[in-house]
């Protein structure tokens, strides 16, 4: 493509990971160096969010690169499983082979290759990116393995990594015991306009521009207006940007090719989109779909019928009650027949009604 027009010996705004072209802006630091803490402080639980694009997966692997030997990692990535299933998924990362067991033998299992491991003085890390997908039971099972302990040091340690809306997740009611384990929380914010401008420069300068500017100064806040700061959409603008001016013959992106990216794009303003996602977005439980709507309806009635347990063996009594304010009412009635019906014997009878 415009490689050679712009003498660049790589693609600089490349959608997928690549830690050779990690920025570390302000936010990437302190999330990278949480996930740190998380490894090397042996203190369990970190959980960091950001928006789709915002780099979370390639710090991931930024850590991956950085870990010495004595740590052993179980990365988990797709997350749309079931208790049995994640563990599992645990288990062949670890190089176990637990596909013909039950639970509690995955449980056993895996309680017995973390201890054993410790006992080896090695380091176990659980990172699972997309962590929002995670239903809440799976979330209760990480933090029962979380909580395990040996000498009175943490066994495991957790990284989760996922979108927003895992903090609303973690953030509901019945979650309280999952947020004590938490040590660490951090919202992966997106770019600032002036972080754009040393990013595009970054990855331009990781590609071999060599200091030049092939992208001018001054179509910075466009870029910010289109992008909202998201690392992945500035890649894809810049990678159009680049390609419109290949494709006109110009040595660098001006404002002009800034407006033609924006009409082969067709994009609205970030701030537009993040309102029309909004509005589209329907309120529903923190597991997507009709499986979430059916397993919170199943928890609703759960409790109701934990609340009936509770009041059965009441039955007797409020039968003896019932019969009680039924003789009431027959007395009631006779003196009414005598002295005219009043107001107080209506209410009497809803009472009964009420009562049953």
């Amino acid at each position: 493509m415009y490689l050679e027009h712009f003498a660049l010996a790589a693609q600089p705004f490349r959608l997928t990971p690549d830690i050779g072209f990690l920025f570390m802006s302000e936010a990437h630091t302190r999330a990278k160096s949480y996930m740190d803490y998380s490894v090397w402080n042996q203190e369990g639980f970190v959980v960091i969010t950001g928006e789709i694009g915002s780099g979370k997966t390639t710090l991931i692997q930024k850590l991956l690169s950085e870990l010495e030997e004595d740590v052993l990692v179980a990365k988990v990535f797709q997350t749309q499983l079931d208790e049995v299933e994640f563990l599992q998924a645990v288990l062949v990362e670890v190089g176990l082979d637990p596909f013909d067991a039950k639970k509690v033998e995955l449980l056993d299992m895996l309680n017995s290759f973390l201890l054993r491991q410790f006992q080896r003085r090695r380091q176990i890390v659980l990172i699972v990116d997309d962590a929002h997908n995670l239903s809440v039971k799976v979330l209760e099972e990480i933090r029962m393995l979380a909580g395990l302990e040996a000498k009175k040091e943490k066994v495991l340690h957790v990284i989760l990594v996922g979108q927003p809306q895992l903090d609303e997740i973690l953030d509901k009611p019945g979650m309280d015991q999952l947020r004590q384990r938490v040590k660490l929380r951090y919202h992966l914010r997106a770019l600032n306009e002036e972080e754009i401008g040393a990013y595009i420069s970054h990855r331009l300068g990781v590609a071999g521009a060599k200091g030049r500017t092939l992208i001018q100064p001054e179509t910075l806040p466009f870029i910010y207006n289109y992008t909202g700061g998201v690392p992945r959409l500035i890649n894809t603008f810049c990678d159009v940007a680049l390609t419109c001016a290949y494709a006109d013959g110009l040595p660098e992106v001006t404002q002009k090719v800034v407006e033609a990216a924006i009409k082969e794009l067709q994009w609205p303003s970030y701030a537009e989109r993040i309102e029309k996602h909004r509005l589209k977005t329907p309120s529903i439980p923190a597991e997507n779909g009709m499986l979430g709507i059916l397993r919170e309806q199943s928890g609703a009635l759960a409790t109701i019928a934990g609340q009936a347990d509770k009041i059965e063996h009441l039955a007797p009594a409020l039968e003896s009650i019932g019969k009680s304010l039924a003789a009431i009412e027959t007395h009631l009635r006779n003196l009414a027949s005598k002295q005219g019906t009043g107001p107080w014997l209506e209410s009497t009878v809803d009472l009964r009604k009420k009562t049953r």
